[in-house]
């Protein structure tokens, strides 16, 4: 977009509208989930997890990547990523939300899977 500063209808200034940067927050959640589960899994997470954690209105957007390494353990990899505008959307979540959704996830898939968890700041995008 292109701005004209004028007054008096007199064209002073010609500039680019350069967007400021604003770094995002990416909490990420990699979980490796049995293969025997791993259909039940993702249809859960899709259908009943991610929409209640996209309830809660701490993040405005989610992503989930299928891991594409061999697992020799009988597992599948997935990266389920969850985006916030600010880290006090994060911090917020992880006090009132994630107790209760966590837990949810623990006990439905106990013994069936591994999952540790991310936080990264973004420093530059295109």
């Amino acid at each position: 977009m292109i701005i004209h500063l004028r007054i008096n209808n007199k064209r002073l200034v010609t500039c680019a509208d350069f967007a400021t940067f604003v770094p995002m927050f990416l909490y990420n959640e990699t979980v490796g989930i049995d293969k025997d589960v791993e259909t039940e899994w993702l249809r859960w997470m899709t259908e009943d997890h991610i929409p209640r954690v996209m309830n809660c209105g701490m993040f405005f957007q989610f992503k989930i990547y299928k891991v594409l390494h061999d697992q020799d353990d009988g597992s599948i990899s997935y990266s389920v990523q969850y985006f916030a505008e600010t880290i006090n959307h994060i911090n917020t979540y992880f006090e009132k939300y994630a107790p209760t959704l966590l837990a949810a996830h623990r006990s439905r898939f106990l013994n069936k899977h591994v999952a540790f968890m991310t936080l990264l700041e973004e420093v530059k995008s295109q």
